[in-house]
């Protein structure tokens, strides 16, 4: 009786069960939609099963992340339309967490695709530079760029989110990195 070959199933499925649940949550940053996240990661994930073989020594996780913002920023390219997402909640936001994240949601949802995709692997993926050029397939420089003008656009468009974040009168809160380079 021949052994059983070794195709991957396994540990492709392992990988999608540990990763799924990041991976998701990525794409719904990217996005701002959830079935479309749920879509863009369906999609990327079936991308992985096809190369699962040649990637699975490597990264899978940068390459799913990868396909994620390359699929999100083409389907933006081709329907060029308004976003229709849910709206907030009518009641207001007790807790000060919760309208800090409501109030970045709306602004990361005023941002090009380019310049979300790069926020959200610099600061919620916390990739560095190099891996974030490399996850969107583009330069160091033109990551730097684009993060510099979308921290810039983020205080246009959402001050508060600057001047919450800023540590109060002897506070020990982390600052978010909006109130650098003003």
């Amino acid at each position: 009786m021949a052994p059983p070959r070794d195709d991957g199933r396994e540990g492709y499925l392992a990988f999608v069960e540990n990763h799924q649940h990041r991976l998701l949550r990525a794409a719904y940053l990217i996005c701002g939609n959830q079935h479309q996240a749920e879509d863009l990661l369906q999609d990327a994930l079936l991308k992985l099963a096809l190369r699962w073989s040649s990637v699975r020594n490597g990264d899978p996780s940068a390459y799913v992340r990868a396909i994620l913002y390359r699929d999100s920023v083409s389907w933006w390219r081709r329907r060029r339309r308004e976003w229709l997402s849910a709206a907030p909640p009518d009641q207001v936001a007790h807790d000060r967490d919760g309208a800090l994240r409501l109030t970045m949601h709306d602004a990361l949802g005023l941002l090009p695709p380019r310049q979300r995709a790069v926020l959200v692997l610099r600061y919620y993926e916390d990739l560095t530079e190099v891996a974030t050029a490399e996850a969107l397939g583009v330069t160091v420089g033109t990551v730097k760029s684009q993060c510099h003008a979308a921290l810039r656009r983020l205080r246009e468009v959402a001050p508060d989110l600057a001047r919450d974040a800023r540590p109060s009168h002897g506070s020990a809160d982390l600052a978010s990195g909006l109130e650098v380079n003003p």
